[in-house]
């Protein structure tokens, strides 16, 4: 599911399967004028190896869809990976989600195949919920009223089986399906189960409520600051990476790269929000303290709090943790993940503003370490026009030292476009061809359109057939007419009920 561009899975960007795995506009102009079997050949491996570096933030089901309705590609493939022995022993969402969301872009545009085989699914499927979800909100009353005893069946009644089904009830992205089986009058025993399920989600909610484990009113700096080097157990256990302050930042970037793995860090977040409730200009000695030689997530919090702030003595402070040997060294952290100091010290820098700030970033620019690569990102966000310099020198290293994939790229590609740095058009146009990444391409697109004289009537009409709904917006607004497939498809785009509504609009 994150597979980085060199890695053998992502074909070269050249070739009709790397564009389709890129989802770039070109895949599906060369797969309609490729021999068909090679084009369904490559459409059937995108379906089955998901190709995404993040399938959670990239899209790629309705450019799937469409293409797949362009070759008149049948469902025999998608029902045979669907149905294949892997699903008897793999029941991850990254298998199959992909293709049930283009079996439910499909049942948008009237396939009733698609819709048959998402019902099937959910019958015997292991990733039945995601199927699911594809057909509550397409499919009619009388076609998911059938579906429920057979969803029910795997849920065992025993004490363990109920707490599955209330927490599947309670979880449940749409209710629709839930509701229409509990008020199912040929199946009372069905309504029965399932008012007992939510009353017990209901219950378990209101326990959770009752018995808060966080900071209280009353609670010092002190108390704040060892809260959060103790950490949550349980939460660290159960999701090792989705919380906390990077929890947006690319993987890859300068400050992602020092994150780190399972560990206290889950709290960093919650406890720098606490200190701006309890901490006072008296608490200020001990809060310097905390993030100048404290433990690693005290630190850490510390270090964020006086940034947020723009404390005078956050820039030295920085610099100093950045560059503390200690910060990377696990065997000094006692017991935090290596890097959390460093990774801390860059984050808090992200979150500075001013005159200071940017004087300082201006200065450590020009470094080629990490803090350099962190105080660029804060110029390309929030610098002048003379700063322009610095980021196009910064944008030449990221490439050069971590590729055309690298996290740290998208704050730097967006400030090329925010100051309009012409320069960077050839780095840019090589980004876009290369990332394997539809968000960052989407990323180089806008910031082509303000850099590159030549986007209009180049890039830009490839953009019409992006995977990305943000890339085709672009496309929309600044492709050159002149080119009769750009008239057609937009025409296309704007009667098509699934698109989204910006693209319509532009």
């Amino acid at each position: 599911m994150f597979a980085d561009s060199v890695d053998s899975d992502i074909a070269p960007s050249g070739t009709l399967l790397g564009l389709l795995q890129r989802g770039r506009g070109d895949g599906t102009l060369h797969a309609l004028a490729a021999p068909r079997a090679e084009a369904l050949a490559a459409l059937s491996h995108c379906l089955r190896c998901d190709p995404r570096r993040d399938w959670r933030l990239e899209h790629r089901s309705l450019y799937y869809a469409r293409l797949h309705m362009e070759l008149d590609a049948g469902l025999d493939d998608i029902e045979e990976h669907l149905f294949g022995p892997d699903d008897l022993t793999d029941s991850g969402e990254e298998r199959t989600g992909l293709a049930l969301s283009v079996l439910g872009h499909l049942a948008s545009y009237g396939d009733r195949g698609a819709l048959l085989l998402l019902r099937r699914y959910v019958s015997r499927g292991a990733n039945w919920r995601w199927a699911l979800d594809e057909l509550a909100v397409r499919d009619d009353d009388a076609g998911l009223r059938p579906l429920g005893p057979a969803v029910l069946a795997r849920f065992p009644r025993t004490p363990e089986g109920d707490a599955e089904l209330a927490a599947a009830v309670r979880d449940a992205f749409e209710p629709r399906p839930w509701r229409l089986w509990a008020e199912d009058p040929d199946r009372p025993e069905q309504g029965e189960r399932l008012a007992h399920a939510r009353e017990q989600g209901s219950f378990g909610r209101w326990q959770r409520q009752m018995r808060p484990a966080g900071p209280r009113p009353g609670w010092s700096v002190r108390a704040v600051l060892d809260w959060a080097q103790e950490g949550d157990p349980l939460l660290t256990a159960a999701h090792p990476a989705a919380d906390g302050p990077l929890a947006s930042v690319p993987a890859g970037s300068a400050v992602h790269m020092a994150a780190p793995g399972p560990g206290p860090r889950h709290r960093e977040a919650a406890a720098a929000r606490c200190l701006a409730a309890v901490a006072g200009p008296e608490d200020r000695p001990e809060l310097l303290d905390a993030a100048r030689s404290g433990p690693g997530i005290a630190r850490a919090v510390a270090l964020r709090h006086l940034a947020e702030r723009g404390d005078p003595a956050a820039l030295d402070l920085i610099e100093a943790a950045a560059g503390d040997p200690a910060a990377a060294d696990p065997a000094d952290l006692a017991g935090d993940p290596p890097g959390t100091v460093a990774r801390a010290a860059l984050d808090a820098l992200s979150r500075m503003r001013g005159t200071a700030a940017l004087e300082r970033a201006r200065r450590w620019a020009r470094r080629e370490d990490a803090l350099g690569t962190a105080a660029a990102t804060l110029l390309a966000c929030h610098g002048a026009e003379r700063d322009a310099p610095l980021v196009l020198a910064a944008l030449r290293r990221t490439v050069r030292a971590g590729g055309p994939d690298c996290g740290a790229l998208w704050p730097l590609v967006d400030g090329a476009g925010r100051l309009a740095v012409h320069r960077a058009a050839p780095l840019l146009r090589h980004v876009y061809r290369e990332t394997s990444s539809s968000q960052l391409r989407g990323r180089a697109a806008r910031a082509l359109a303000a850099t590159d004289p030549a986007f209009a009537a180049g890039f830009a009409i490839e953009c019409l057939w992006d995977c990305e709904e943000s890339t085709r917006e672009i496309a929309a607004r600044h492709a050159a007419t002149g080119d009769t497939r750009v008239v057609e498809r937009l025409r296309r785009l704007a009667a098509d009920p699934a698109e989204e509504e910006g693209v319509q609009s532009a």
